[in-house]
């Protein structure tokens, strides 16, 4: 089509400035209904004499005007419990739907997602220096998880995105935000009708690290206020997700294929209490929907509020699709002890749930903490806590030096001598190495498992029997995501070696769709921002050329 007009860009412009109006607005008011977001500060030249410093200098970061689907790679990592776990899988989700790339490889994404812990020093260090790294290495850095939640005016977070524990339904614009250069900060209490609710909605989308298990956050926060945990700074106080909610989840995500389900949060025996439930009606709905074959696993529960439903625990830890499992933290054996941490129990009501338990549910893997050199703990306090260890032989025991973590009032209290805890924390390690509690299985002995794993080292795939004992399996072949019959040939410290009994036409499938119908999932939304980048991409083609014909430029 031709335009035979006589109209020259001088005729409509006067000069190049013309194109902004003194009316329009600025940059920085563009942002002035955005109170979460920083717009990025000018670029500052550097001195010349800088690059003669010793400290090497960060590769500078791409600024990005726009983010166009498809072409920036998200790189994420977690640290912490299976709470931060399920986190980052419902952040991978909406990041793959709103049309980023995820990978494995650092050096190819253009920004790092990382979500923290807070419960140890060491996690948190190895954060920081995570970050650091990030910076050198030129990356766009967006935090996460309990660090930032619990302590977000820390120094080395300063001018870095921060996605809070409960808007991790927001990283999507978080990210693409960070990619721009602006600093974003998502911290507040999530809310529906001005009532705190636990996080986001379950039904999100998820990218599971494993496809066969999902991990589901039934509360959030404790009722707890225990004198060494930080966690309570981030999480705050029990807010639970309703029954129909999760039971929901849990029905949505075995059509997906998933055969296990981990139930989690920072302490599950509390769950319902602020909404009239009960963990116990909970676990009886959820058995319901559990298919043949499937598996449920129930996460960590602090001693006094399971002390309560012991009964109704123990007949619902002996059902056939929930692993007789439980992870009951004492982290002392010493009353002492326990009332300096405000811990709210006392070894008498730990050792009443594991006596019970044991008898009502046989075979039953308690799993439990410990806490080494506790400020304020004495030798006798800890001959206390080794005679309760070495009373019951937990199969798991997670030992763990004691840390002062900042804003705690344990941070304040007298501490014991370092070289004291290092002691103690070996002498405990010596004793739980001095016994195997996987000898009690025979050669021979026959177990029922579900496989749902690849080992660390990759040469074993890892089921479990109803106890929720780990057993390597060689390779076979499509067993991922079947029940099978299996003969015990050995036994370490940690696991029991098997062989499978059975042919192939034998083995129970319990995943109703194969992961690789999950990973199309993924895909699907990927074209579908493809597709509507291209579309965009022609329109924008289009209105272009007709706009410099129109004007014979």
């Amino acid at each position: 089509m031709d335009f035979e007009m006589d109209i020259s860009c001088q005729d409509i412009i006067g000069d190049i400035e013309d194109l902004i109006s003194l009316d329009d607005p600025l940059p920085v008011e563009r942002y002035a209904n955005k109170k979460d977001v920083t717009v990025r500060a000018k670029r500052v030249k550097v001195r010349a004499n800088r690059a003669k410093e010793s400290t090497p200098l960060a590769v500078e970061k791409p600024l990005l005007d726009s983010v166009i689907p498809e072409t920036q790679h998200i790189y994420m990592k977690t640290w912490g419990c299976a709470h931060n776990t399920s986190d980052t899988e419902y952040m991978a989700g909406q990041l793959a739907q709103y049309g980023f790339n995820l990978t494995s490889d650092k050096a190819a994404a253009d920004l790092w997602v990382l979500n923290s812990c807070t419960v140890k020093n060491p996690s948190e260090d190895t954060f920081r220096n995570e970050i650091e790294a990030a910076h050198q290495a030129g990356k766009h850095v967006v935090v996460a998880g309990c660090v930032p939640q619990a302590a977000p005016r820390s120094d080395y977070l300063k001018g870095l995105s921060v996605v809070g524990v409960q808007q991790i339904d927001r990283v999507a614009e978080v990210v693409e935000e960070t990619l721009k250069g602006h600093s974003v900060r998502l911290l507040q209490a999530k809310k529906v009708d001005g009532r705190k609710v636990a996080g986001p909605k379950l039904a999100l989308p998820k990218v599971r690290k494993n496809p066969l298990i999902e991990v589901i956050p039934i509360n959030s926060g404790c009722l707890n206020a225990c004198t060494y945990c930080k966690t309570k700074f981030a999480r705050a106080d029990l807010v639970s997700y309703p029954v129909e909610e999760i039971v929901d989840r849990a029905q949505q995500v075995f059509q997906d294929g998933v055969c296990e389900i981990w139930l989690t949060s920072e302490d599950t025996g509390t769950y319902g209490r602020d909404i009239g439930s009960s963990l116990p009606e909970l676990l009886w709905k959820l058995v319901e929907v559990i298919p043949e074959g499937c598996m449920m696993r129930l996460g960590m529960t602090n001693p006094p509020y399971i002390l309560e439903h012991l009964d109704e625990m123990a007949k619902i830890l002996s059902h056939p699709r929930v692993y007789s499992f439980l992870h009951i933290p004492v982290q002392s054996g010493s009353d002492t002890i326990l009332g300096e941490m405000r811990r709210e129990y006392c070894v008498k009501d730990f050792e009443r749930i594991v006596d019970f338990l044991r008898v009502q549910v046989p075979g039953i893997t308690i799993a439990t903490d410990i806490i080494c050199g506790f400020p304020g703990e004495t030798e006798a306090d800890f001959e206390d806590t080794l005679t309760l260890c070495k009373k019951y032989q937990f199969p798991s025991l997670f030992i763990n030096q004691f840390f002062p973590r900042p804003g705690t009032p344990a941070a304040k209290m007298t501490k014991v001598p370092a070289n004291e805890v290092k002691t103690r924390t070996k002498r405990l390690t010596d004793l739980f190495h001095s016994y195997e509690p996987y000898k009690k299985y025979e050669a021979g002995t026959k177990q029922t498992v579900l496989v749902t794993e690849i080992s660390h080292d990759r040469k074993h795939y890892v089921g479990h029997n109803k106890f929720y004992e780990q057993i390597l399996l060689p390779m076979h072949n499509n067993l991922l995501g079947k029940q099978v019959e299996v003969e015990i040939t050995g036994c370490t410290k940690f696991s029991m070696f098997g062989k499978v009994l059975q042919g192939e036409q034998e083995w129970k499938n319990c995943s109703m769709r194969i992961a690789s119908d999950v990973v199309s999932d993924v895909k699907d939304s990927k074209y579908r921002s493809m597709f509507a980048y291209l579309f965009i991409s022609c329109s924008l083609a289009i209105v272009f050329k007709y706009f410099f014909m129109f004007f014979d430029l």
